[in-house]
């Protein structure tokens, strides 16, 4: 692909993906309490409002300078990364490989437009929807907004038999996490990338060593 047409395509995928994002995420935000669960599919599809303050599927770093240093990570990392599709592009790198990155850089975005500017924008989401633009100000600073998550797949649960060290008796539930729009798209493109770097990349090179031989014979 050209780089006219890797431009155009990175350009497209990560408004696509950042104006859905955003929708699903406002949408929950102002028409759902936090907490607040909609089975979609029986029990085990739902949407299920919670917040967190830190890294993708609600891993967190606490306190306000934790978030602070967290949310700067994410900007500096995004910044690499869209440098890094920029510098790809020029040089016509793979197509596969630069969409990979594009995924996890949309993801990426969406999440920090929430850690930036929903703490502005929104007021709490205890007991009561949230309003956008509240007329006495949003609940944090600049910075320090939560994540919203919504989506929720609890497949199946069951327990432990007790016979097991250490976790007998205890509850499971095959996959708790609860997610948005922007971390799938940054696990997409993170499964996508190995994937591209275990597999194609090594008949990409060989495919080129054979290009480079038969030239020279």
């Amino acid at each position: 692909m050209d780089k006219k047409k890797l431009t155009r395509l990175a350009v497209i995928l990560i408004v696509a993906i950042l104006v859905v994002d955003q929708v699903v995420k406002i949408l929950v935000k102002t028409h759902m309490q936090l907490g607040e669960d909609i089975p979609l599919i029986g029990t085990w599809c739902r949407l299920h409002f919670v917040e967190n303050e830190g890294f993708a599927f609600g891993t967190a770093i606490g306190g306000v300078t934790g978030k602070y240093i967290l949310t700067l990570f994410r900007i500096a990392a995004s910044a690499f990364i869209a440098w890094l599709i920029a510098k790809y592009i020029r040089q016509g790198q793979r197509t596969s490989l630069i969409v990979s990155l594009i995924l996890i850089l949309a993801g990426a975005l969406g999440n920090i437009i929430d850690s930036c500017f929903y703490g502005l924008i929104f007021n709490e989401s205890y007991y009561s929807v949230a309003t956008l633009f509240p007329p006495e100000g949003g609940y944090a600073p600049f910075l320090q907004g939560r994540v919203v998550d919504m989506f929720y797949f609890p497949l199946f649960e069951t327990t432990w038999p007790h016979w097991i060290p250490f976790v007998g008796g205890q509850h499971f539930e095959f996959f708790s996490a609860i997610f948005n729009v922007a971390d799938s798209a940054v696990t997409i493109g993170v499964t996508w990338l190995l994937i591209d770097q275990l597999f194609l990349a090594p008949k990409h090179s060989k495919s080129k060593r054979t290009e480079i031989e038969d030239a020279k014979s």
